[in-house]
Formats: C-alpha cells, sequence, structure tokens
C-alpha cells in the first residue's frame, strides 16, 4: 500500500507540474480576496507571483520525489519577498497567515486532482494523510526561513538605523556654519536613505536680528542645500528664495511642527514639490512616490523644513523611517541653531569690535601707519585683539597693540574699555612704564566688579612711543611679544631686522609688579612690526620659525606699510587662522631739523622779553608772521610760569609740523592748573590766555621735570 500512495502521489505531481502558474494565480486570487490588507502593498505584486510559483514548484517536487521538508531547497524569491516586506513594514504575522493559507489553498488544488484521477476513496484518504503530513513539514520549514530572514532584515534595518544615526551625529554639525550643516544633513541623508533631500530654512533664520517663527501665511524660505543638485523634480536652486502655498502640506508642517510622512499611489505628484513659480516646463511627477517633510526645530522653535524623497526603485518610506527621519532632524536642527547663535554672536562681537578699533588713520607726522585686523576662522569666537595709533604732544606718537585673553562678546567690550583707558592716560602724556602702571590697576578694578566666575580678566599690552625730533622710541610691554624692528637697507643690502632685547612685564591684572620702559634710537625709515600672538602662534610652526619667517618677510618687505602687512599675512598665516591677529606697522619719519627751534632761557624775568624775540624771528623764517601775536603771548606766558615757579634749566622749544607746537620745560615736576581770577587779582590769568589762544595745551612729565606746551592750527595754505 505504501508503494501505491507514492507512486499514486508522484502521478499527481506529474499531473499538475504543467499547471504551476494557473496554481499560483489561483494562490494569489484567494490571498487577495482573504487579506485584503496585502493590497496596500501592490508593488510587491509581481515578486509575489515569482515566489508563488517556487513555493509549488518545490512542493510538487517534494511530493513527486518523496523529499523530506530539510532535504527541499527552500525558493529564493521567498527570502527576497520577506526581506522586502521588513523594509516595508508588513507585519510578520501577515506573512505567515498568507503562508498558510497559500499552501491550504494548495493541498484543495492537490486534492481535486487526486479525485479526478482514481475514484479509490481509500488511496486518496492515504494520499491526502501524507500530503497533509507533507505540508506541515513544508509550512513548518517555511515558517522557520521567513522568520529567520525577517529579524535578520528587521535587525539590520535596526543596525542600519543605529549606525545612520551614528552617522548623522558625526558629520552633521562639524562645523559652526549654517550652509556647511545643512550640505552635512544633505549628504547623510542621501547614503542609504533617501533618493533625494532638499533643505530649506527661513529667511529670518539667516538674518542678523535672530528671529525664527514664521509670521506670516506663506513664510519666505531660502534653499540652503539639495542633493542631487539640481533635479527636475525639484528644481529650486540652492541659494534661491521661495514659499509654499498657506494650504498647502509644507506649510502645515512648518506651522504645526508636526512631520508628515505622504506616499503618492498613483500621479500626477503634489504640485507643492515644485513651486508654482518654479514649473517652467512639464517633467516626470511620477519620478519619487514617497516622501518625509520635517520641521527643523530646536529650542522651541522652528528653524525650516528638510523633505527626504524616495524613487520607484527603492521601497517607499515607512514609520520606522520616518522616526529615523526625525532624529537626523532634529540632531541637524540643534546643530543648525548653534551655527545660527553662533553666527550671530559672533558677528555682533566682531561688528563690535570693528567700531572699537580705529577706523581712519590719525593725521600726524611722525609715522607712516597701515594696520590690519583678522578675525579667527575657529568655533572660538572673536577675540580681544586690538591696535591704535595715538598723536601726541611735540609731534610725537603713540603705538600700541593689545590682546584680551578670553573670545566672544566680553572680550570685544573688554578691549574697548581697555583701549579708552589706555587712550586717556596717553592724553596726560604718561611714560610707557607709567602708563602699564595705571593700566594694570584699570584691569584689576574691572576683576574686582565682575567678579567673574570664568577664569580672571586679564590682558597684554605693547605701549611705545617714537618721538620724531630725537628718533628715539621708548617702549614697555605688559606680557605682550616684542615688535620687529627693522632698520632702512644700505648699499643694496636688504633691511636688517631685529627684536628688541627688554624685559618684558607681567599680563594685565597681576599687581604689584614693575614694569620697565626701554629707549632706543631708530633711523629714518625704519619699519616698527607690532602685532599679537596670533601672528606666529600656529599649530603647524613654531614661534622660533614664525620670527624667522617674520624677519625675513620684513628683510624683504617693500617701504610702503599697506604692502608689509599684506606679505606678512600671507607668509605667516593659514587660510583659517586659530587666533584673531591685530598688526600695526609703522614707517618712521625724522622731522626737519629746520622745522624745531630751540632755546635755553636763563632763569630771570629779564629773559621773557629775549624768548619773544626768539619766537617772532623763528616764524617769520617759517612764513608765519600772521601767528607771531599769538605766539609771542604764549611765549611769554608760558616762560614766565616757568621761570617764577619753576627750576632751571628753563628751554624753549617750537616745533612745525602739521601744527604750531610751543614747549617750555623746566625741571619742577609741579604741574601749573587753570583758575579763576578774582577781579582785583594781578595774576592767575596767564594759562587761561594760553588756553583761548592755542587748540590743544598741556603738561607731560618725564625723569628730569616737565614740559608746558599749547599747539595751534596752521593758517590755510
Amino acid at each position: 500500500m505504501e508503494t501505491d500512495v507514492a507512486a499514486f502521489l508522484r502521478r499527481l505531481a506529474q499531473e499538475l507540474r504543467p499547471r504551476i502558474d494557473s496554481s499560483a494565480d489561483t494562490l494569489l486570487r484567494r490571498m487577495r480576496e482573504e487579506l485584503p490588507e496585502l493590497e496596500e502593498h501592490g508593488d510587491l505584486a509581481l515578486l509575489t507571483a515569482v515566489e508563488t510559483a517556487g513555493h509549488v514548484a518545490a512542493f510538487l517536487d517534494m511530493i513527486e520525489r518523496g523529499l523530506d521538508a530539510a532535504e527541499l531547497v527552500f525558493p529564493p524569491e521567498a527570502l527576497d519577498v520577506t526581506r522586502e516586506s521588513a523594509r516595508r513594514g508588513v507585519p510578520l504575522s501577515l506573512l505567515l497567515r498568507a503562508y498558510r493559507l497559500g499552501h491550504l489553498t494548495l493541498l484543495e488544488q492537490v486534492r481535486e486532482q487526486a479525485t479526478r484521477l482514481t475514484d479509490d476513496w481509500r488511496l486518496i484518504d492515504d494520499a491526502t494523510m501524507r500530503l497533509v503530513a507533507m505540508a506541515f513539514a513544508y509550512v513548518d520549514r517555511g515558517s522557520e526561513e521567513v522568520v529567520t530572514a525577517y529579524q535578520e532584515e528587521r535587525d539590520r534595518r535596526l543596525q542600519r538605523r543605529l549606525l545612520l544615526t551614528n552617522e548623522a551625529s558625526a558629520r552633521i554639525g562639524s562645523t559652526l556654519d549654517i550652509a556647511r550643516t545643512a550640505q552635512e544633513l544633505a549628504e547623510v541623508g542621501t547614503e542609504d536613505f533617501a533618493d533625494l533631500v532638499a533643505v530649506d530654512l527661513l529667511d529670518s533664520v539667516l538674518h542678523e536680528d535672530g528671529t525664527t517663527q514664521p509670521a506670516e501665511a506663506q513664510p519666505s524660505l531660502r534653499r540652503v542645500a539639495q542633493l542631487p543638485a539640481p533635479h527636475k523634480a525639484l528644481p529650486v536652486a540652492t541659494g534661491r528664495t521661495h514659499a509654499f502655498a498657506a494650504e498647502s502640506e509644507p506649510a502645515g508642517v512648518l506651522s504645526t511642527g508636526q512631520p508628515l510622512l505622504h506616499q503618492v499611489t498613483a500621479p500626477p505628484a503634489p504640485a507643492w514639490w515644485t513651486p508654482a513659480e518654479e514649473r517652467e516646463a512639464p517633467h516626470d511627477d511620477d519620478a519619487f512616490h514617497s516622501a518625509l517633510l520635517l520641521p527643523l526645530q530646536a529650542r522651541g522653535q522652528t528653524l525650516g523644513l528638510v523633505h527626504f524623497f524616495r524613487g520607484r526603485a527603492a521601497a517607499p518610506f515607512d514609520e520606522d523611517d520616518l522616526l529615523l527621519a526625525q532624529e537626523i532632524a532634529a540632531r541637524a536642527a540643534v546643530s543648525t541653531d548653534n551655527a545660527r547663535r553662533y553666527t550671530h554672536e559672533r558677528l555682533t562681537a566682531l561688528t563690535l569690535q570693528r567700531s572699537l578699533l580705529p577706523r581712519h588713520t590719525v593725521e600726524q607726522s611722525a609715522v607712516e601707519t597701515a594696520s590690519r585686523y583678522l578675525p579667527s576662522g575657529s568655533r572660538a569666537g572673536v577675540g580681544g585683539d586690538w591696535y591704535d595709533v595715538i598723536p601726541l604732544s611735540g609731534a610725537r606718537v603713540a603705538l600700541v597693540v593689545g590682546d584680551v585673553v578670553g573670545r566672544g562678546l566680553h572680550a570685544a567690550a573688554t578691549m574697548g574699555r581697555l583701549r579708552t583707558a589706555v587712550r586717556a592716560f596717553a592724553d596726560i602724556d604718561l611714560m610707557p612704564d607709567e602708563l602699564l602702571t595705571h593700566l594694570d590697576d584699570v584691569v584689576i578694578r574691572l576683576q574686582r566688579e565682575e567678579a567673574r566666575d570664568d577664569g580672571e580678566l586679564s590682558a597684554t599690552c605693547l605701549y611705545a612711543i617714537y618721538d620724531p625730533v630725537s628718533r628715539a622710541c621708548s617702549l614697555a610691554s605688559a606680557g605682550h611679544v616684542l615688535p620687529a624692528v627693522g632698520t632702512p637697507p644700505t648699499a643694496g643690502a636688504p633691511r636688517s631686522v631685529d627684536f628688541p632685547e627688554m624685559p618684558i612685564g607681567p599680563p594685565l591684572g597681576l599687581g604689584g609688579l614693575p614694569f620697565e620702559t626701554a629707549q632706543f634710537e631708530l633711523p629714518e625709515g625704519s619699519l616698527l612690526a607690532l602685532y599679537t600672538d596670533g601672528l606666529i602662534q600656529n599649530r603647524t610652526r613654531d614661534v622660533d620659525a614664525a620670527r624667522a619667517v617674520l624677519s625675513d618677510v620684513l628683510a624683504r618687505a617693500p617701504e610702503e606699510p599697506g604692502e608689509v602687512c599684506d606679505r606678512l599675512l600671507s607668509e605667516l598665516l593659514p587660510e583659517q587662522p586659530t587666533d584673531d591677529v591685530a598688526l600695526l606697522v609703522a614707517r618712521t619719519r625724522a622731522l626737519d631739523p629746520e622745522h624745531v627751534a630751540t632755546l635755553d632761557v636763563p632763569s630771570d624775568p629779564a629773559a621773557v622779553a629775549g624768548a619773544r624775540a626768539f619766537a617772532s624771528e623763528r616764524l617769520t623764517a617759517w612764513g608765519l608772521d600772521e601767528l607771531s601775536f599769538a605766539t609771542e603771548l604764549v611765549v611769554s606766558e608760558l616762560v614766565t610760569n616757568a621761570i617764577r615757579y619753576g627750576r632751571p634749566p628753563v628751554q624753549l622749544r617750537l616745533i612745525l609740523q602739521t601744527t604750531l607746537t610751543c614747549e617750555v620745560f623746566d625741571a619742577s615736576s609741579t604741574a601749573p592748573h587753570l583758575r579763576r581770577a578774582r577781579t582785583f587779582d594781578e595774576g592767575g590769568r596767564g594759562l587761561l590766555l594760553v588756553a583761548q589762544l592755542a587748540e590743544r595745551w598741556g603738561t607731560r612729565h618725564n625723569r628730569e621735570g616737565k614740559v608746558i606746551w599749547a599747539e595751534q592750527a596752521l593758517p590755510p595754505a
């Protein structure tokens, strides 16, 4: 009997084999009728038809050859359908139900064919029992294969999700640049996730005001990044501004902040895929069949919108993809907001800093200057570097360069306060070491007032005074790098460059430690290069090597200070400097001896008349007779005060440059001051008269005594 059943089953399989395709069609029709959920994944129909035919053929092989289920080669198409179903989010339970229903239908077809071949019901019953056992074995084996393949695909998708999330964390936000962050989002999104990614940011995000919420019904967006670009389905070019209709789905996503998963079951695609103003020619609306729209939100604010699209060749987006896209978009939004905030703060700090730096070269005849300020290209923000050129009395000029420790708005604001303090101290003509001592007190006072928790306020400063009459340069440093000094070339030889050997004082803010002034003489035409440490300190070159390059550039540099600045920056700095750089280059001038007149005055009131005559004669020689009356009065009052209240020796000096300066020196340290003379007072009106006749006047002290000076404007040419 066993032989009869086996023979009957072989004959049954041979009879059914030519009708494999029709049997598969019957199975498919029944599954669609009883499992309508499968219709939601209609694009799997072709692959499922191949799979079903493979199952029918495999089962007939099992019947005809009497194979055990473990010996069968499972149809590879079945595993393909399983993996694709896992990718598309088809529930595993639905696959197993379809699997069991298909085999039940196939058994019914086999039994029906068996009744056509014989009327021996005992044989039919025995064959049916054998078929049921074989079917259960096949279903068990197939279910194991399906579950394993499905779980492997889900695990792979989960691993891919984790990898993509990690990739997004590592690659998105590598720089604090908004456009680069959006481009990184598009790059990550198009790697094994979407076929097209477009990133739109609200115009307000890219503006300086910092407002981000779309107030209008049709907020203006700018296409910041798109990959691949350009694309016929989304022809909005990168950098273009556009808007979505108020009732469109993207506008709804922006206003509600809720993501959207959109499937296109039939063309045409939604109009919002391409804004109306961009539709210049028909294109393939059917290029994409699935889209994800996600708002870019960070810290409770909406920054823009990101679009993910998939084409017909890829599985449509599902809920898992939406969750993954939300994670990526959330990370990108935080990075974009960080970049926006950084850009806004950096721009504010840079604007503040530039407003506090000198905008125009102050007119003076002591030096010809050029300056450059270059902010860093790092994330740390704008620093507190500054420079200044301050005209002083007696045709002298002060050259200043400094650096506040720290970055950002606070450093820029502190820089402005210190620069103002330096100008105030320079106005009373302090020596470099005395000025730095007072500036040190200012920094200590600021430390106490601010009581900062993020470290003490500190700064460095270099203050130099150049006198074109004596060609003497006096300077002192508070923790600042020393300048480079280049003497004029001679006989075709290059310029000699040296760094002054002098003690460098402590940085500002330590208190209690002295500063020292060094003095040296400079030939006319010498170059002074004052700079902050960002010029010579970087990761690719040590300080000594940088100083060697600086010396070489300065030795071969032209005479024009502006060209010297440009060459130094190009030779010493990388494309993206890690620290701010302030550079001040000055070419010294010497005042013509014919424009300086000096007279030693005896400490005798009778000598005042001789001083007036000397001034009158010198003004006549200079062609300034119209200033003689006012100058004689100024000389008379200043010399009289020096003889009466000062100590010898007394010296009168007249300096002609852009102004006419009258200076009277005496060995006393007592400074005169203006006072209001009463009606019957015989004196007390001299300095008031000087103040009325001169544009500026003042007193400066030195180691030997004091100088009272007064400046008058020259008559128009």
